[in-house]
C-alpha cells in the first residue's frame, strides 16, 4: 500500500485527493505555489512545501521541484489530480524513474492514448466503435487525400494528432478547400504541439458529447461504470453533466461499455479513465480517452456508489479491483453544475475576495470545493472554484434538487456563473435531455 502521498494538484481535486487519502489512513503531502497557502487541503494536509511563485510554470508544472518535495518528505506517490501534470508522459515517466509510484496510468500508456491517431489504433483493434476516418496520418498524396475525403463523405474534420483542447482542427465541407484547409492545419499543429501531423474524420453534425468511465488494475481486471452526459458546454469547456447520459438504450450502453473494458485490458491499463464519446442517431464514435480522473467523476460515483479516487488509491498501492462489474448497480440520476469564478454571459474570468459563502444542502446535495468566506480566488489559474451536485431516484428529482441547490447558493464578492446555471436547469430543451454539443453556444449566440 502507498506509505505517503504528495498532491501534486490544487483546488477542490486537492481537497478530494486528500479526503480520500485519509480514509485509506495514508499520511499527505500538500505541495502549494506562494498563492496558494491558504487553500484548504494545504492547511489540512500532514505536511506542506511551497514549490514555487504563484505562475503554475514555475510551481505547478516544475517537475523538478514536485520530486525534490517527495523526496524531502518521504513520498511514495504521486497523485498528479486533473491537471497538466496529469496526462504528460514524460512527468509520469520521471516520476517511475525517481522511484516513486504515479498514480495514473503508466507512461507508455499515457503515450499510446496522447496521440490521437495511435488511440484509434488500439480502439479498433479491441472492437471500440470509432468515428470512420483516416486511417492515420494523412498522405503527401494530393489525390489519395481527396480519395479519402470522398470514402468518408462531407463534411470532414482535419485534426492535428497531438492536438487537444479544442485546437488544431478544422471543418471542411466541400472538396474544392479540402487541401488548402489540411495546409492551414497543418501549420497550427506544428506551431501549437510541435508536430504537423494530422488527420482526417466525418464531422458529426449534432452529436452528443457521452463518456465512459473506467477502473482498471494492470492486472486484467476492469470494469465500467456506465456513462455520462456532458453536451452541455461552451468552446469544448464543459459546464454541466450528468449520469446517466439521457436517452440511451441500456444495450447499446452496455455494449460499448464492454469494449471499453476489453481495451484497458488489452492495453494494460492502470487506475481511472474516461473514454471519450460523440454519440448520434444511437451509435457511439470514440474521440480520445482521458488518462486521469476527470472533473466530472462525482456524478459517475453518485449513481455507483464507487469512490473513484479511493479506488486509484488502492490500485496504485498495488492492490487489485474490489471490485467485479457484476457488483456495480446504477441507481438514479445525478447532475453536476461546474462553479466557476467568471461572468455568467461574457465568461470573462473574475478573481477576488469571497466576502460570503454559504454552501447548499440537504438530502442528494454534494458540493465539491476548496472556497470559503474570505478566500481570495487568485488571478493565476483556471476559473473553477466549485461543483455543485445533486441526486435524485430520477432525472426529474435531480434536476429540482438542483434548482433548490442553485437557489441556496450563495457567492459575495466575486462574479460566479450561477446565474447562467439557474437559467440552464430551467431551460425547455436541457430538461427535456440530449441536447447537443453545440446546443449552449447556439443558445449564447441567438441571446446576441
Amino acid at each position: 500500500m502507498l506509505e505517503k502521498v504528495l498532491i501534486a494538484n490544487r483546488g477542490e481535486i486537492a481537497l478530494r485527493i486528500l479526503r480520500a487519502c485519509r480514509e485509506l489512513d495514508i499520511p499527505t503531502v500538500a505541495v502549494h505555489s506562494t498563492a496558494d497557502s491558504s487553500l484548504k487541503h494545504v492547511r489540512l494536509a500532514d505536511e506542506a512545501v511551497c514549490i514555487g511563485p504563484a505562475p503554475s510554470t514555475q510551481s505547478y508544472l516544475q517537475a523538478h521541484a514536485i520530486l525534490s518535495a517527495a523526496e524531502v518528505t518521504g513520498a511514495d506517490g504521486i497523485h498528479p489530480g486533473y491537471g497538466f501534470l496529469s496526462e504528460n508522459a514524460d512527468f509520469a515517466e520521471q516520476v517511475e524513474r525517481s522511484g516513486f509510484k504515479f498514480i495514473g496510468p503508466r507512461s507508455e500508456t499515457i503515450r499510446l492514448m496522447g496521440d490521437k491517431v495511435s488511440a484509434k489504433h488500439q480502439m479498433r483493434k479491441s472492437g471500440v466503435p470509432t468515428v470512420p476516418g483516416s486511417d492515420g496520418a494523412l498522405p503527401d498524396d494530393p489525390d489519395e487525400i481527396l480519395r479519402i475525403a470522398r470514402d468518408i463523405g462531407y463534411p470532414v474534420i482535419v485534426k492535428a494528432a497531438a492536438g487537444g483542447g479544442g485546437r488544431g482542427m478544422r471543418v471542411v465541407h466541400n472538396e474544392e478547400v479540402l487541401l488548402s484547409s489540411i495546409e492551414v492545419t497543418q501549420s497550427e499543429a506544428a506551431a501549437a504541439f510541435g508536430s504537423p501531423v494530422v488527420y482526417m474524420e466525418k464531422f458529426l453534425q449534432r452529436p452528443r458529447h457521452v463518456e465512459i468511465q473506467v477502473l482498471a488494475d494492470g492486472h486484467g481486471n476492469a470494469v465500467h461504470l456506465g456513462d455520462r452526459d456532458c453536451s452541455l458546454q461552451r468552446r469544448h469547456q464543459k459546464i454541466i453533466e450528468e449520469a446517466p447520459a439521457p436517452g440511451i438504450p441500456d444495450d447499446v450502453r452496455e455494449e460499448v461499455g464492454a469494449s471499453c473494458v476489453q481495451a484497458c485490458i488489452d492495453m494494460g491499463y492502470t487506475g481511472a479513465g474516461t473514454f471519450e464519446f460523440l454519440y448520434e442517431d444511437g451509435r457511439f464514435f470514440f474521440i480520445e480517452m482521458n488518462t486521469r480522473v476527470q472533473v466530472e467523476h462525482p456524478v459517475t460515483e453518485m449513481i455507483t456508489g464507487v469512490d473513484i479516487v479511493k479506488e486509484q488509491l488502492l490500485i496504485a498501492g498495488g492492490q487489485p479491483l474490489s471490485i467485479k462489474q457484476s457488483d456495480i448497480k446504477f441507481n438514479g440520476h445525478a447532475i453536476e453544475c461546474r462553479i466557476n469564478a467568471e461572468d455568467p454571459r461574457t465568461f470573462m474570468p473574475s478573481p477576488g475576495t469571497i466576502k460570503t459563502f454559504h454552501a447548499p444542502g440537504g438530502h442528494g446535495v454534494r458540493v465539491d470545493s476548496h472556497i470559503y468566506s474570505g478566500y481570495a480566488v487568485p488571478p493565476h489559474y483556471d476559473s473553477l472554484i466549485g461543483k455543485l451536485i445533486t441526486h435524485g431516484d430520477s432525472r426529474d428529482i435531480a434536476l429540482k434538487k438542483m434548482r433548490q441547490a442553485l437557489d441556496e447558493f450563495i457567492v459575495e464578492g466575486i462574479r460566479t456563473n450561477a446565474a447562467l446555471h439557474r437559467e440552464l436547469v430551467v431551460d425547455s430543451s436541457f430538461v427535456a435531455g440530449g441536447v447537443s454539443i453545440h446546443y449552449l453556444e447556439s443558445k449564447l449566440e441567438h441571446e446576441h
